[in-house]
């Protein structure tokens, strides 16, 4: 039982390595930014509209926080009043061309044409975003593009009532489409957090809202992991004395138990990229090893490691479906090795240096494949790191307090992890490329987030 006990814990220890330019080492406040070198002005500027229409005020404010939060605009603040986006067109103002974007409408039409481009230009906007309504319930989102002096898309979308709730992921997923349109890239407005607090599985957005309980309340649960259709999720389930695994649905709440599961203490699932495989962690006397089990057909487990008294937990696919890193004990302490997905070709993937760095755990591979985070021990106390799987460099991000349980938004730029660095543990996003960092749950206890893919359109969302 002590070895058991013990394939447990390594879940939550987190060596020592030169800090990177990257790292945080300044002091913590909402929103501030650390440690990395940013220069402000070369990101563009984008305003967000006023609306005349006070239905719509929620949305705007989503959409303000979202793109915020996206770090790859400066947000511009009008000065008092809107009157500035009413005024009669400006020269060289023009509307709409043919192929701006579907659904292109007169809210919108409307709005081009009454855009003084030439002003928010002045003002150093780059973009700028207007809100309208439609019947129906609708609300239109009109992408102006400044500099051009058009409109770059236009999206509308059938908002469910506002306490409806769908309604705060229609309106992340009109965020997630002005970052597309303004941009070209996928952001992480319409995603959502999981995490482990009392022993229950939480759901919250990504900007730290609409929190939501969503594992039984009936028994202990641990170790949440998404599908990468952001459909599902599974977690493990304390019953009597074993660890059950679990596969919910997102949409109807319906869950099922992983079939060959639920004997032994399995743990730390994780779903292969094609989301027909779940890998994980199965804790004996012998020691805790992996396995796979065919979650699609109910089949076929198979045995990936073989311990023979140490311990090989905390699966996770690169995005590829071909690789499978993991923390294994082989070696004396934790560290982060990887494999082949079918169990071959198992070596040491994060460096170390022995008698100057601690155990490693915890370890995540982003969505475009060219890092693992993980969390290692540092002097006694756990920092975030990641390594570049492409070179191997080992690269520590946090130096501020105890730091743990990384885990990488879509956008593979963002991250959440668990931090006492206000005194307490709670939850945190950092931007590695900008530095800049936020709490996103100020609450005590909480662990283990794992952050959602994009999440997929609402029947009530269209294009």
């Amino acid at each position: 039982m002590r070895r058991l006990l013990f394939g447990l814990a390594v879940l939550s220890i987190g060596p020592t390595v030169r800090p990177s330019d990257a790292q945080d080492t300044s002091a913590i406040d909402r929103g501030v930014r650390i440690g990395i070198v940013y220069r402000p002005g070369v990101r563009p500027g984008m305003v967000v509209l006023p609306t005349h229409a006070p239905a719509l005020d929620s949305v705007r404010t989503l959409l303000s926080r979202d793109l915020d939060y996206s770090d790859r605009f400066e947000l511009i603040t009008l000065p008092g009043g809107d009157s500035i986006r009413v005024t009669a067109a400006a020269p060289g103002a023009r509307p709409p061309a043919g192929g701006a974007g579907r659904g292109t409408g007169g809210g919108g039409a409307a709005a081009a044409t009454t855009l003084n481009y030439p002003l928010y230009q002045a003002l150093g906007a780059d973009f700028a975003v207007a809100v309208t309504p439609a019947p129906g319930d609708t609300a239109i989102v009109t992408v102006h593009d400044v500099a051009a002096g058009g409109v770059r898309r236009e999206v509308r979308a059938r908002l469910p009532a506002l306490k409806d709730p769908g309604f705060r992921l229609v309106a992340h997923q009109l965020a997630a489409r002005v970052l597309e349109a303004a941009l070209g890239v996928g952001g992480t407005a319409a995603t959502r957090v999981l995490f482990v607090m009392e022993g229950k599985v939480y759901a919250i957005d990504q900007d730290g809202a609409d929190q939501q309980l969503v594992s039984s309340s009936d028994h202990q649960a641990m170790s949440p992991a998404w599908a990468g259709d952001g459909r599902r999720f599974s977690y493990m389930e304390f019953w009597q004395g074993h660890g059950r695994l679990f596969v919910q649905d997102v949409a109807s709440g319906k869950r099922a138990p992983v079939p060959t599961t639920g004997q032994a203490l399995d743990f730390t699932p994780a779903f292969s990229p094609d989301g027909k495989t779940l890998a994980f962690s199965r804790a004996t006397e012998e020691g805790t090893d992996l396995y796979t089990v065919n979650i699609k057909d109910g089949c076929c487990l198979q045995r990936l490691t073989v311990g023979r008294f140490y311990d090989n937990l905390s699966p996770t696919y690169s995005p590829d479906g071909q690789r499978i890193a993991f923390v294994s004990t082989r070696a004396g302490l934790p560290q982060i090795y990887v494999m082949a997905a079918d169990g071959t070709d198992q070596q040491l993937f994060a460096p170390f240096d022995y008698g100057a760095t601690g155990s490693s755990n915890a370890p995540e591979w982003s969505p475009d494949g060219q890092t693992v985070a993980f969390h290692r021990d540092v002097g006694g106390t756990l920092q975030v790191f990641v390594l570049d799987v492409r070179t191997r460099a080992v690269r520590q991000l946090t130096s501020v307090g105890r730091n743990e349980d990384p885990t990488w938004a879509p956008d593979s730029r963002h991250m959440a992890f668990v931090s006492d660095r206000s005194g307490y543990r709670q939850l945190w996003i950092i931007d590695v490329e900008t530095g800049r960092i936020r709490p996103l749950l100020q609450k005590s206890g909480a662990r283990l987030p794992a952050w959602s893919p994009r999440l997929p359109e609402t029947a009530s969302s269209t294009p």
